[in-house]
């Protein structure tokens, strides 16, 4: 299959490849199907970009939480994991969503609804962590460890 990227150009990939969010995304309902893309080749699975199949123009930049803050503890209700497919949250990928400004340590994640994969079948969530004192826009300069890097630049 091939999907026609508006920075990408077209990309060929394969049904397996594809995380599925049955209820969509919040806010973007009719697409459930995402095709997650390293940024950069060289790069592992810590930032992706979540390229919508069903509409091309929908697209997420992603970042694993627990790159950001080692200690980050998403807690998920038992019906959550029984629709993941787990039987522990441990056994799941957790992404968060980043929106982009022009200086880096701006950027904002939301911890407080990360989406959560089974790595196994791809089936995917976005979850709603109502107890947990995580926020919807939390800077990345927010982050000690990013502070520092940048200060090293």
């Amino acid at each position: 299959m091939q999907l026609q990227t508006k920075d990408y150009g077209v990309i060929d990939y394969e049904e397996k490849d594809l995380f599925h969010f049955s209820d969509g995304l919040f806010g973007f309902s009719q697409v459930q199907h995402y095709l997650p893309l390293c940024l950069n080749e060289e790069e592992d699975s810590t930032v992706l970009l979540l390229h919508g199949v069903e509409d091309p123009n929908v697209a997420f930049v992603v970042i694993n939480p627990f790159a950001l803050d080692p200690d980050y503890t998403p807690s998920l209700t038992e019906e959550e994991l029984s629709y993941l497919g787990v039987k522990t949250a441990e056994e799941l990928s957790y992404y968060v969503t980043c929106i982009l400004q022009d200086d880096y340590l701006s950027n904002t994640v939301n911890l407080k609804c990360p989406l959560v994969i089974n790595p196994e079948n791809h089936k995917g969530m976005q979850v709603i962590l109502e107890s947990s004192g995580y926020d919807y826009k939390h800077k990345l300069g927010s982050f000690s460890h990013l502070q520092a890097e940048k200060a090293a630049v």
